[in-house]
């Protein structure tokens, strides 16, 4: 990673790892944090975390009360950004996906980014079986050209059968894991990858994204990290479990 590249991991997990609300971690580098809990015993939640050198500042944060995503709106090396991180429920993803953005719409711009497990693979290409969408899928894709938001990944490699799940009662793969974007971005996203994840049963998906930022000495190129996953090293997480101090789901 070089000096102008920052990173900032979006984490969507059914893990039962409880963490206190706004308490800090001791992962190197990842002082600063939003993220959204569920009710004790509740299993889906969302994560947002951010690294302390990065130039972000909060302006607003919504969480869903049933713990299936987190909005935050802020700036990012002083340019306006909005996250969505999202965790859908396995029955009627792309209902709820569609109904999300459909609630949002008027907040979605060039500026926005919506991540997360959507538990739907958008095109045939993304199971392994090739087996085709159904129509709830077609009326979410039709959503999502509507408001100009694009597949990140798909975008990239258009023919690629690439994934991030592998279900092992059906014994397939699937991609159902997506960074969606806004059509007139697509300059500022420099380079989307699949990484192999140990400490999940799903992979990450690692976007770079270059913005231009504006100094009294005329401007200079920054470019900064989104990972859909939290860290591929399980002293992080086991350094989250202990500065929790809360008790793990049974």
């Amino acid at each position: 990673m070089d000096k102008k590249t920052r990173p900032m991991y979006m984490l969507s997990t059914r893990d039962p790892i409880q963490i206190k609300r706004h308490s800090q971690t001791e992962s190197k580098g990842m002082e600063k944090k939003y993220f959204l809990q569920t009710e004790m015993g509740k299993k889906t939640r969302v994560a947002i975390f951010i690294a302390d050198k990065i130039d972000f500042k909060a302006k607003a944060i919504i969480r869903d009360k049933k713990g299936h995503y987190i909005k935050i709106k802020g700036l990012i090396n002083q340019e306006d950004i909005i996250l969505v991180n999202i965790y859908t429920p396995n029955i009627g993803a792309p209902t709820y996906i569609k109904k999300l953005l459909t609630d949002i719409k008027g907040e979605i711009n060039s500026n926005t980014l919506i991540v997360g497990d959507f538990n739907t693979p958008l095109t045939p290409m993304d199971r392994s079986s090739r087996q085709r969408i159904n129509k709830e899928t077609k009326s979410l894709k039709d959503t999502l050209e509507q408001m100009d938001l694009i597949d990140i990944f798909r975008a990239f490699y258009p023919k690629a059968a690439k994934y991030t799940f592998f279900s092992s009662a059906h014994g397939t793969f699937s991609r159902i894991d997506h960074m969606l974007g806004h059509k007139s971005s697509l300059n500022k996203f420099k380079k989307i990858e699949i990484i192999s994840m140990v400490s999940s049963d799903h992979n990450g998906i690692k976007l770079d994204i270059t913005s231009t930022i504006r100094k009294k000495t005329g401007k200079y190129t920054n470019t900064w990290r989104l990972n859909n996953m939290l860290l591929n090293n399980e002293w992080v997480i086991n350094k989250i479990k202990k500065k929790s101090k809360i008790p793990r789901d049974k």
